[in-house]
């Protein structure tokens, strides 16, 4: 009996296996939850970036909605997103606010808004994570939807494309705003 247990054994932790992995494919690896939904955005205020006259803080998204996204020169797929956000910048369709995260030197982030141009009305430089503990940010590039009272309302995870935006994102601030 215990030969043929010893033989089983590994056929069944192999489908136990197979079976969580199923599971888990199911799952959408865009939908990262986030305890900060429907929360205040926490008390936060980053230092400006070298060149810009002015940070970020917790206050300037108070009275209207908008977008906080989490970026950073080292981030490829902050890359894909940026030319997206510079049209969000040139149409005026919502306010977005920066947060250049964990820079390897100070130059960098202002270097690489230079380099593709800057779609934020203000960008706080975030070296120890303040700012992206405040939004509980698990990586980068990651986007924050805050309604005019200051409260989270929405968090995607990964690079916004025209299609994501169209899709899933502009409804959102489309219903943020009617609500308000």
């Amino acid at each position: 009996m215990s030969r043929r247990f010893l033989f089983l054994l590994p056929l069944v932790l192999i489908a136990a296996l197979g079976i969580g992995f199923w599971f888990g494919l199911q799952r959408d690896p865009q939908a990262l939850p986030s305890a900060l939904i429907n929360k205040p955005v926490p008390e936060f205020s980053l230092a400006a970036i070298e060149g810009s006259a002015r940070g970020f803080r917790r206050d300037d998204l108070l009275g209207k909605v908008s977008l906080v996204n989490i970026f950073g020169s080292w981030c490829l797929a902050c890359r894909i997103e940026h030319p997206f956000l510079m049209e969000l910048k040139a149409n005026g369709v919502v306010p977005v606010y920066g947060i250049d995260w964990r820079e390897p030197d100070r130059q960098a982030g202002p270097e690489w808004l230079d380099k593709f141009g800057n779609p934020y009305r203000l960008v706080g430089d975030d070296p120890r994570s303040e700012g992206a503990i405040a939004f509980g940010v698990t990586g980068a590039p990651e986007t924050f939807f805050v309604d005019r009272k200051g409260i989270i309302r929405y968090k995607h995870t990964g690079p916004i494309t025209r299609d994501v935006w169209e899709r899933k994102l502009w409804p959102i601030v489309q219903r943020l705003r009617a609500e308000s």
